[in-house]
């Protein structure tokens, strides 16, 4: 790592994403990382797990945490578990960035903004700037936020067209510790490639069925191995009811080959190397509100 001079300290410090479902989160986590590293999709509640996203730079290594959305309805087990996680966090961090869509705040953003911290600093991170319809409306907003909490900082931008990001970054730092760095400089997350290829499964089911495709899907990876090189991987698709099977496995497996393939290629772009991966479809009945099911599947 760079030394660096005496007046610029380092800095290291855990910063909480929260926001309600489908504002974004994943989406700024994996475009500050410049990988895609936590899995996004139209449909809420795509993120069920912590996600630690390790982002390293000459003076300040960020820590975040990226957390599903919170739910506030169908509170089932695994929803309850997900609740609990999103929680936990707002505890341990530093920072926290609670994201919003750039327009007029819903009552579920009011929601999640009540549960945050009053010992925190929090930065508030208008996300989709960009695709406003009239950007004159932007500063009688941040205006009419800035009553609402004493904000660290307002922050728009981009997620995915990468504006303001820097100037974001250079904000989430005033509020970290100075130390040393936790994670080497080439780290990127705290979890295994197991737990990745897991996830990246899940997200081309969300993807590529959309509304289709029951909430109720879990991804298990019963076997992972390395041979000559080669990531190879077995993964069952588990659901809920044997009836939602054909769904995602598609006439004659077109479906299920599709979201291999597409789970395939995203895994070797992350991983690095040649991966052989085969996917299927196994019922566990009620597995979302069976603590031992969850507990199995890593929640």
């Amino acid at each position: 790592m760079t030394i660096l001079s005496e007046s610029k300290a380092f800095r290291c410090g855990t910063v909480a994403i929260v926001g309600r479902p489908n504002v974004g989160k994943s989406t700024l986590l994996n475009h500050i990382l410049g990988l895609k590293l936590s899995i996004t999709s139209r449909k809420p509640q795509t993120t069920r797990h912590r996600l630690l996203g390790i982002h390293t730079t000459e003076d300040t290594q960020y820590l975040f945490v990226d957390t599903p959305g919170f739910q506030q309805q169908h509170l089932n087990a695994l929803n309850k578990s997900m609740n609990k996680t999103v929680t936990q966090v707002l505890t341990e961090v530093d920072a926290v960035l609670f994201v919003m869509e750039a327009g007029e705040m819903r009552d579920a953003d009011r929601k999640v903004l009540a549960l945050l911290p009053d010992n925190k600093p929090v930065l508030l991170v208008l996300n989709k700037a960009d695709v406003m319809e009239d950007k004159a409306e932007l500063l009688p907003l941040i205006s009419k936020l800035e009553k609402m909490r004493d904000f660290a900082a307002i922050v728009p931008v981009s997620a995915k067209k990468n504006l303001n990001l820097d100037t974001l970054l250079d904000a989430i730092r005033e509020h970290l510790p100075e130390q040393e760095a936790i994670y080497p400089e080439d780290e990127l997350t705290d979890k295994n490639e197991r737990f990745l290829a897991a996830e990246l499964v899940r997200e081309k089911i969300f993807r590529l069925l959309g509304d289709e495709v029951p909430y109720s899907v879990a991804v298990e990876i019963e076997k992972f191995e390395v041979v000559k090189g080669v990531r190879r991987i077995f993964a069952a698709v588990i659901v809920d009811r044997e009836g939602q099977k054909p769904m995602i496995i598609g006439k004659g497996g077109e479906k299920l080959k599709q979201i291999s393939t597409e789970a395939r290629q995203d895994m070797e772009n992350l991983f690095g190397g040649k991966v052989y991966l085969e996917v299927w479809v196994k019922v566990k009945g009620g597995w979302a509100d069976d603590a031992r099911a969850l507990k199995s599947l890593g929640y």
